[in-house]
């Protein structure tokens, strides 16, 4: 009896053990059971309500507590558009005269800025570089002159016709020696591409430039012509160039120009040089060949104390002109350098940005991560905020009128095409790589109102001038109402 009490107990504890509770019902018709196998412990995550969602085209002025008719115009040029919508964008727009901020989005987020990190070269050559550049160092003796270059990009550059450091050269080439400049850098920057070697926008960095560390092939008849000169006879000719249906490739590690088949004519194209790790593999045979000269070097000096004179010759601002302008990397990173030998006594781009940063920069809104003169590295991380923190301080410490000859205006430059009617209105510097635009400047509003602004766009999957576009119709709409 009592093992039969025992057998029916142990078959009611199975029974509700295997018993499996229904769910219970939800008024929602889509739920479903839970299958009794899961076993998995189940976290719960709390789904987002209304007004937990960010909705970027609805409440950006929300979002910024931004002026809500600057808001308004974002949301229309801009976070409205599906061009925009796998952007990641940064807005900032401060009023100069009332030193406040009118407008904020994402503005202290970092950002690849592309050529906008030229405005830092820019503002860092401004306060440390003279009114005009230091060709080179030279040190008079009774009867020799010993000279060290400091990397100015305007040496025998074709943009720059009065050339005053070439013609002391050429005048004294009997007495000159060069010495190895103090020279700490390497040819390209961290974060270039490396195959945009032979591209006009990527030449190498040297610390005597010269010819821009380019070379000019054209074509003339059926003859190929080369400036400088000497680099003819680097052509190895793998097509006939009679009928213009050819190219000209150079090689990754030498100076030497292959001429191959192409379906275009050839007219013209420049080229880098590589110009090799030492001044007088490259460099110095370049001047000798120009000059008709040959020129005495030594690597180093016996008292590298003595009293170095300056030989100054272009205008600083006609190199900053030209950087801005056209967005000229080369110039840039040369500029950049420049800085570097005035400022710690080397030509050294990561020892002197560190330097930048603790001085001239200390009090930047965010730290960037700044890495070239010319943003062609996508290492750069800059935030709008820092953007208009730069220009402010370059208003506040350069004439006005210093600094529109500086930068583009509308319809000019790199503004080419655009702001067509606010040329005045207008100082600006662009910036593009792929998937990336930017401009950050200066305006002037029709009611005379001075605003900082920049906009910078990152991982965009349309065109950059449909980006451009869009942004010219905020900053445009800023220009007539604000």
């Amino acid at each position: 009896m009592q093992k039969q009490l025992f057998l029916l107990l142990a078959i009611l504890m199975m029974a509700a053990a295997c018993r499996v509770q229904k769910p219970i019902q939800s008024s929602s018709p889509s739920n479903s059971e839970v299958p009794p196998l899961a076993v998995a412990p189940v976290i719960e995550v709390p789904i987002p309500t209304n007004k937990d969602v960010v909705n970027t085209s609805s409440n950006i002025s929300a979002i910024t507590k931004a002026d809500k008719t600057i808001a308004s115009k974002a949301n229309a040029a801009i976070f409205n558009k599906s061009a925009f919508a796998p952007a990641h964008v940064g807005i900032c727009i401060y009023d100069y005269d009332k030193k406040k901020y009118i407008y904020n989005y994402q503005d202290t987020k970092y950002f690849v800025p592309a050529s906008n990190t030229k405005i830092f070269t820019c503002y860092a050559a401004l306060k440390n570089l003279k009114d005009s550049l230091v060709a080179f160092e030279y040190l008079q003796g009774d009867d020799n002159i010993t000279v060290r270059f400091t990397g100015d990009p305007t040496f025998l550059h074709n943009n720059f016709k009065q050339q005053t450091a070439y013609n002391y050269l050429q005048q004294n080439a009997d007495k000159i020696t060069i010495v190895s400049p103090r020279w700490h850098a390497a040819a390209f920057g961290d974060g270039w591409a490396w195959n945009d070697f032979d591209a006009d926008y990527m030449p190498e960095r040297s610390a005597m430039p010269i010819y821009g560390n380019v070379v000019t092939f054209e074509r003339k008849g059926n003859a190929i012509k080369s400036m400088p000169k000497s680099f003819k006879d680097s052509l190895n000719i793998f097509a006939n160039t009679a009928e213009g249906d050819f190219a000209i490739n150079r090689d990754k590690n030498d100076n030497y120009f292959d001429v191959v088949k192409s379906n275009k004519k050839f007219t013209s194209v420049q080229i880098p040089f590589t110009v090799k790790k030492n001044l007088e593999d490259v460099s110095l045979h370049l001047l000798e060949d120009t000059i008709h000269h040959t020129l005495q070097f030594a690597s180093a000096i016996n008292d590298d104390n003595a009293g170095w004179k300056k030989f100054y010759a272009q205008s600083t601002d006609s190199m900053l002109k030209k950087m801005m302008h056209e967005s000229d990397n080369f110039f840039a990173e040369q500029t950049l350098l420049m800085v570097a030998n005035e400022k710690i006594g080397i030509m050294d781009d990561d020892k002197i940005i560190t330097n930048l940063l603790q001085s001239d920069f200390a009090d930047l809104p965010q730290k960037p991560k700044w890495v070239d003169g010319s943003g062609l590295s996508r290492y750069n991380l800059m935030s709008p905020k820092d953007f208009v923190w730069v220009l402010t301080q370059i208003k506040n410490e350069f004439a006005w009128d210093r600094i529109q000859a500086i930068f583009p205006t509308g319809d000019d430059g790199t503004l080419a095409g655009l702001y067509k009617n606010y040329a005045g209105k207008i100082y600006a510097k662009t910036g593009t790589l792929s998937n990336t635009v930017a401009i950050s400047g200066f305006i002037t509003t029709n009611k005379g109102k001075s605003l900082i602004f920049s906009v910078l766009v990152n991982a965009h999957q349309s065109s950059a001038s449909v980006i451009r576009k869009s942004i010219e119709q905020l900053l445009s709409n800023i220009i007539e109402t604000y």
